[in-house]
């Protein structure tokens, strides 16, 4: 059985070749194989044709990875990162109930820090230097590496960051780089070609292919209360130190950044997600503009009305038919409320662009900035309206922000919640936003207030809500609020 195999193999191999192979087989040496080549004139009657073959119809992805790849680099992030010390223990410290922590820094010793190395990938867009990249890519990074493609290496200044989107922009010093130009992540369609190109694993310049699977994926993964989703996922594979890297359409022009895997194991096992041109494209020329990005606001709280609304609420709300978001709430003052928008309205379309779930409508506001006017096509008592809403910032004004203007939920640095109506009672406050957990470089860790901290104040100004505090654009002084065991605690700033 492994003879015939064998030879069968030899055979489409030969037939694979082009030519036909004519073999024989003779026993008394053991099987040697004697090979007389000649040629053969195919013919089409050997199978069904359903069409005519056009090298120049398929996809030719050898240009684009050609040029894409020089745009494309190898980021180092480096952080300081404190050591714990050990000390020796002493019974008089421990007699008096004083922490073993607190004599091993007395005698003035200082706190020792090593440096922790993280990499990841970035994409060219300027010749003098700007490189796009993921936040979670650099962030809390005290120095940046990049290196070229070519072999060079620059030290990176970071621009901005925005972990709403986990997008951020470097700068190096350097001039007549090689660039990767935007192209449409709205034009992009599904099973077109695309590449993706990274460091993974610390292999510079990797490129793989694969097909757009789906589009305007909303996985919940962004580590950010005002997180912004909008995936386009692929199939190529892509692996940890991919992340900022390119997504690249057979044209040569950048459609997204890779951003993250969906995996059990931490490597890619067939689904990868990245961030949409649309989003990246305007996120980078805020930062690049003004420092910080200019977010749109339409004020309301909303759900996708698909076949779970439709079966669990809709024959109370009188909706029957899937598609659209339906408004849970609308925001007192909020660009919606000014508008018109009500409660209980579905929103079926922004710009004549279809709604069909919540990652659609963060996307088509997510490329907009304040002041901007959209036109909603809404449904409400069974009948369609259209709607002209200006856009609003984060505290409800039409004005663009400056450097100056603060986001409080970044600074804070902290996964915040409203504080629920029975905790509210048992605390005896009106309302309040908990910390559910704490980042080590926000000003909540260097207060040292601990999680599960209720807020209630903010430079003397009363907090009730994760959205109170979202509108809130002045520098962080003073921080007031309440523990679940009853204890209210103040938390001054001094610069």
């Amino acid at each position: 059985m492994k003879k015939a195999f064998l030879l069968l193999g030899i055979v489409a191999v030969s037939a694979a070749a082009g030519g036909a192979t004519a073999w024989t087989l003779s026993a008394d040496r053991g099987g040697s194989v004697e090979y007389i080549e000649r040629e053969v004139e195919r013919t089409p009657a050997l199978g069904t044709h359903f069409t005519a073959y056009e090298a120049g119809q398929y996809p030719d992805l050898t240009y684009a990875a050609e040029n894409a790849v020089k745009a494309v680099v190898n980021i180092e992030a480096v952080q300081q990162v404190e050591v714990p010390q050990r000390g020796s223990y002493d019974p008089f410290l421990e007699f008096f109930g004083i922490p073993q922590e607190y004599g091993r820094r007395s005698g003035g010793s200082s706190p020792q820090y090593q440096e922790r190395r993280a990499g990841g990938s970035g994409v060219i867009i300027s010749e003098d230097g700007y490189i796009v990249t993921n936040n979670h890519v650099v962030d809390g990074a005290t120095k940046l590496r990049v290196k070229l493609n070519d072999g060079r290496s620059f030290d990176a200044k970071l621009i901005g960051k925005d972990s709403a989107t986990d997008l951020a922009l470097l700068k190096i010093e350097a001039s007549e780089l090689p660039t990767l130009p935007f192209g449409s992540s709205d034009a992009l369609r599904l099973g077109e070609w695309v590449l993706a190109i990274g460091s993974p694993f610390d292999l510079q310049s990797t490129i793989t292919a694969g097909i757009v699977s789906a589009k305007a994926r909303n996985l919940g993964a962004i580590p950010n209360d005002f997180s912004i989703e909008s995936f386009i996922q692929t199939d190529a594979a892509v692996n940890p130190g991919n992340s900022g890297g390119a997504l690249v359409n057979t044209h040569g022009e950048l459609v997204g950044i890779n951003t993250l895997i969906k995996s059990q194991t931490g490597s890619y096992i067939g689904y990868s997600f990245a961030i949409p041109e649309s989003i990246v494209r305007k996120v980078v020329v805020d930062l690049k503009e003004s420092g910080v990005v200019q977010r749109a606001m339409l004020g309301i709280l909303f759900r996708p009305v698909d076949q779970d609304f439709i079966d669990a609420e809709g024959k109370d709300l009188g909706i029957t038919e899937i598609g659209g978001v339906y408004v849970a709430g609308v925001t007192e003052g909020s660009a919606a409320s000014e508008a018109g928008i009500r409660k209980g309205d579905v929103v079926l379309s922004i710009d004549g662009v279809k709604l069909d779930g919540t990652a659609s409508l963060q996307e088509q506001i997510a490329r907009r900035r304040p002041n901007d006017k959209v036109n909603l096509s809404v449904k409400r008592d069974g009948k369609v309206k259209q709607f002209e809403v200006t856009l609003r910032n984060k505290a409800g004004k039409p004005e663009l922000l400056t450097r100056e203007d603060v986001d409080v939920v970044e600074t804070l640095g902290g996964k915040f919640a409203d504080a629920g109506a029975k905790l509210c009672r048992e605390l005896d406050i009106k309302g309040g936003v908990q910390v559910v957990s704490i980042k080590s470089d926000g000003i909540l860790a260097r207060a040292r207030v601990k999680q599960g901290f209720v807020i209630t104040h903010l430079n003397d100004k009363p907090v009730y809500s994760v959205a109170d505090m979202q509108r809130l654009t002045d520098k962080v002084r003073s921080i007031d609020g309440i523990y679940p065991n009853g204890r209210a605690a103040s938390y001054t700033l001094v610069e």
